[in-house]
């Protein structure tokens, strides 16, 4: 995501804090929150994919996915 939205990101939350928003400023904030959020997520999703739990035996156990929707 490129600096410039999240900056509109950030731009949005002061806005909101002290004049509140148009419904269409409101739209807009949760489309680039949610594009942020995917944003995050697919950043990470290499990591994840590749991470593993050792547990006290010295066994190790792929990190399962858990979806939080």
């Amino acid at each position: 995501m490129d600096q410039c939205k999240i900056d509109k990101i950030n731009e949005l939350a002061q806005k909101s804090r002290t004049c509140g928003l148009t419904e269409e400023e409101k739209e807009l904030q949760k489309a680039l929150r949610t594009e942020y959020v995917e944003a995050f997520k697919a950043s990470l999703t290499g990591i994840l994919d590749n991470t593993s739990i050792q547990r006290p035996d010295g066994t190790l156990e792929k990190l399962k996915r858990k979806d939080c929707e």
